[in-house]
């Protein structure tokens, strides 16, 4: 298992079980288990749905570490294939049957490990312009899916009070319901901390979801780096 997956999945899980009352531990010594094993990247993510069916409490969260998931296989399991794996077929059949899963937070990830590639620090902006490339004509469906990100870009500058109070004044698209306040603050604290915690526990209307998954972006850029 790769250390900066692991890393960023415990912190997730301990801050979330910090908030919510519930006992991740668990949870957490499966799911190290099975992002451990040495096994093809489907029969992990039947493995994986079984812990989460075995831990309903934990429901909301499975999307997100199916982004934990795939970042491993990225960043861990590819290094034992051939080079040429995510061109083969058996990778496209893969993409094909796991299209509906994970989230948008897979793509912050990978940007992520560019920037410390890079050595440059994440930015908003960087983000959205020169990763995702939401001016370019031939990318419109992530400036659609990001255009939430976009028109409030002002926002990373602000505070976490103020992210969270404009979230619950505008109407959010699908992809970026849930993921609003936990990016936002993100790029306005990219490195984790209590003070930013407590005022996610304070301010924001899903503590728990967005403690969570703020904690493995943060701690995952800060064991990357």
């Amino acid at each position: 298992m790769d250390n900066h997956v692991k890393d960023a999945l415990i912190a997730s899980l301990d801050k979330f079980a910090a908030v919510s009352g519930k006992d991740s531990i668990k949870l957490e010594e499966s799911l190290v288990e099975v992002f451990d094993k040495d096994l093809g990247f489907l029969e992990k993510v039947e493995e994986f749905d079984e812990v989460f069916d075995e831990h309903p409490s934990f429901e909301e969260l499975r999307e997100v570490f199916f982004d934990l998931l795939m970042i491993n296989f990225f960043s861990n399991d590819i290094k034992k294939l051939q080079e040429d794996y995510l061109d083969s077929e058996e990778w496209l059949r893969i993409e094909e049957e796991t299209i509906d899963r994970g989230t948008e937070m897979l793509n912050l990830l990978l940007y992520i490990v560019e920037c410390h590639d890079e050595n440059i620090k994440p930015d908003l902006g960087d983000f959205l312009k020169e990763f995702l490339l939401v001016e370019d004509d031939e990318f419109q469906d992530e400036f659609h899916i990001y255009e939430d990100l976009i028109s409030n870009q002002q926002l990373a500058e602000s505070s976490v009070e103020d992210i969270c109070g404009h979230r619950a004044m505008i109407d959010l698209r699908e992809e970026m319901e849930q993921l609003f306040v936990p990016f936002m603050v993100f790029f306005l604290q990219p490195k984790a901390n209590d003070k930013i915690i407590k005022e996610l526990e304070e301010y924001s209307a899903n503590k728990e979801f967005d403690i969570a998954v703020y904690s493995i972006i943060a701690n995952f850029n800060a064991a990357t780096a």
